[in-house]
């Protein structure tokens, strides 16, 4: 309990509370002062309670508190009574009672925040079936049930785009990034525009340039569209091949079987199948139900601490305990005749058991066997996809061996080939070797001669002219090539544009067409617009006035709804103080005088009796004090007097005492002299 005091101050005295408690202020509060501590804290969890309880009357309070609460699943410890106790409690502001909810509600704020937020729009409104019976209502209560479907699945993707992890810092770089990229590519197309202006009829080469690139999308685009059909092409084959191949499988069990296999295996599928619905799946459902029925259990009870799980450990333990107990006394009691019964029992259950165990092992290999075919279908059509044709079979494979064998031997005979170009290769590499070595010997001796002739670097010289020559020649060429080139490039983009043309020319016929139906078909629909929009107006008058009776009807349907809660509130408290009444009458008219005890009305006779002795007591002891008070008030003075007296002599001692001192110092001085 101190733990629990201690966890509840310190979160009262953090935000947003802020109250500054300690232990012993938190405690010394009263009634009063609990109960608008627990509404402070409701009114943080959900803003419509932070109200004022001096505002509103009890009754008020306790049914607006005990609402929230239910909303909010808060389950109180106890059974019924225990429950009307707790009621009772949270009217009067008792510490038993406010306490753990105070706890309850601080360790969880943040989810119970949330709960209370879902519980504004979640929280379905009951409305009763003769309403429902009319059309307008049930329409609106139809929309109502969409909209709060809509609000939860806006709310789930909501919580997923806050846990997804993407940041506003995140998205601001990638912004900037694609920001700059965007520059330099409007920098390059700038550059390029000006190097494209110095070309002769750029603009006529631009143009030709977007006619063709738009040719290209759109080829693009054809090519889209045909790989779309020839994937479902590819597709729909798939599914021939599997009706094929079960057709074949079909054929081939038909033709070896005789009626007589085919009625049996019929017999063992019907004796399969009516095992798995009348045996199996019924009791696979009863497991489910009760095992959803449980985890519906544990979903609804509030959040366990440690120690509630330690106390159901406990009892777990115990039930196990006394079920041991009950089956070690049962075989103690072990009869002849139960044991036959008990041998076939156990023989049936063997039975059944092994019959459950094949039964599974059939649906597994049942299931191994289509996803087998599910995989062979797939091998199928990767072949297919890779070969362009179906797995050969039979002679086909024959002949593909074959053709393999010769491939293999032609590729024998070109490998040889390669190996005799590749040594012919490593010869003439070598003589180009030598061929160079003996070249540049021939240069040494030829720049010393042309040095003792007084012409050194003439020969580098013709070399360097021949060398530009021919490098002319080659760019003269090259400027040639690609001026026919562009010339013949030309020529083709107009046979492409011509081309395209005319591919066009009824794609244009037929869109002139569309269009003067596109025509014909705006003029229809602008008819039938204004008719739309006529009726239209008719209907939203009819709404709004609907609307309207609609409202009214709701804040009738409020107005009753709170009455008959504050009726059925007021029932309840009457019920529980009829109950303590009754409760009352029994032990004060029952024989037990251990039970008479207990009664309020003896309790408070007993508190009676115990005041009024404490207050002849008292009364006598006045009346003692009352008669010794003059003596007692002599006695003082004459004590006050006696002490004054003894102040005096006391006084008056020391006096003497001084004046003796100082006497006997004047007769000391006065000897003093007498000697000198």
């Amino acid at each position: 309990m101190s733990e629990q005091m201690q966890f509840i101050v310190e979160k009262l005295n953090q935000e947003p509370f802020r109250k500054n408690y300690n232990l012993i202020t938190f405690d010394s509060l009263e009634s009063t002062q609990l109960l608008q501590l627990l509404n402070d804290v409701l009114g943080e969890i959900d803003p419509k309670h932070a109200v004022d309880i001096r505002e509103e009357l009890p009754e008020q309070t306790a049914k607006r508190m005990l609402s929230l609460l239910g909303i909010l699943k808060y389950k109180p410890p106890g059974s019924i009574s225990d429950l009307s106790a707790f009621r009772q409690g949270l009217v009067t502001g008792s510490k038993p009672v406010i306490h753990p909810v105070l706890h309850w509600l601080l360790q969880r704020t943040n989810e119970l925040k949330k709960r209370a937020y879902l519980a504004r729009f979640l929280v379905k409104l009951e409305v009763p079936a003769e309403f429902l019976q009319d059309d307008t209502v049930a329409d609106i209560n139809k929309q109502y049930e969409e909209l709060m479907e809509a609000f939860k699945n806006l709310h789930k993707e909501c919580e997923q785009l806050k846990t997804s992890g993407l940041s506003t810092a995140e998205i601001r770089r990638d912004i900037s990034a694609m920001e700059e990229e965007k520059d330099q590519l409007i920098k390059r197309v700038e550059r390029l525009k000006k190097r494209v202006e110095t070309v002769q009829n750029h603009q006529r080469m631009l143009e030709i340039a977007r006619q063709l690139r738009l040719e290209k999308e759109r080829e693009e685009s054809l090519a889209q569209q045909k790989q779309e059909q020839k994937n479902q092409l590819f597709h729909a084959e798939q599914r021939l091949q599997r009706a094929q191949l079960q057709l074949k499988e079909m054929h081939h069990a038909v033709v070896d079987s005789k009626p007589e296999s085919l009625m049996k295996k019929l017999e063992e599928e019907i004796n399969f199948n009516s095992y798995l619905v009348t045996e199996k799946i019924p009791r696979e459902l009863e497991s489910k139900k009760n095992s959803a029925y449980f985890l519906q259990k544990v979903v609804a009870e509030p959040a366990m601490s440690q120690s509630d799980l330690s106390v159901l450990e406990i009892k777990i333990n115990e039930v196990n305990a006394q079920m041991n107990q009950l089956i070690e006394k049962r075989m103690m009691k072990y009869e002849p005749i139960d044991s036959k019964f008990s041998m076939y029992r156990q023989q049936a259950s063997i039975i059944s058991r092994k019959k459950e165990a094949k039964a599974e092992e059939l649906q597994a290999a049942k299931e191994e066997m289509s996803s087998t075919e599910k995989q062979m279908l797939q091998k199928t059509s990767q072949a297919h996809e890779l070969e362009g044709s179906e797995v050969l079979k039979g002679d086909e494979f024959k002949h593909y061996v074959n053709k393999l064998r010769s491939k293999t031997t032609f590729y024998k005979k070109k490998r040889l080939e390669i190996a005799e170009i590749t040594a012919e290769y490593g010869i003439l590499q070598r003589t180009e070797e030598l061929l160079k070595q003996r070249h540049e010997a021939i240069q040494q001796q030829l720049q010393a001669i042309e040095e003792k002739k007084g012409i050194s670097g003439y020969s580098y010289t013709q070399e360097e002219l021949e060398r530009v020559s021919a490098v002319k020649s080659e760019m003269d060429e090259m400027k040639g090539r690609t001026l026919d080139n562009m010339s013949e490039m030309v020529k083709k983009l107009n046979a492409m544009v011509a081309e395209k043309k005319a591919s066009l020319a009824p794609v244009i016929k037929e869109l002139r067409q569309l269009r003067q139906k596109c025509q014909e078909l705006t003029q229809e629909c602008d008819e039938k617009k204004i008719q739309y929009d006529s009726c239209a107006a008719g209907l939203e008058s009819n709404r709004s006035t609907l609307e309207q009776e609609v409202k009214g009807l709701l804040e009738e349907c409020v107005q009753e709804e709170s009455n008959y809660r504050y009726i059925n509130c007021m029932k309840r408290y009457l019920e529980v103080q009829l109950q303590r009444a009754k409760e009352e009458m029994k032990a004060y008219i029952s024989s037990d005088p251990q039970e008479r005890r207990k009664t309020i009305r003896e309790q408070y006779t007993r508190m009676i009796l115990e005041q009024e002795n404490l207050g002849k007591k008292l009364r006598e002891k006045q009346k003692l004090v009352r008669e010794s008070h003059g003596p007692n008030m002599k006695q003082i003075k004459m004590w006050q007097d006696l002490e004054q007296l003894m102040e005096c002599k006391r006084e008056c001692f020391l006096k003497q005492q001084n004046q003796t001192a100082i006497g006997q110092v004047i007769q000391e001085g006065g000897k003093d002299r007498l000697v000198l």
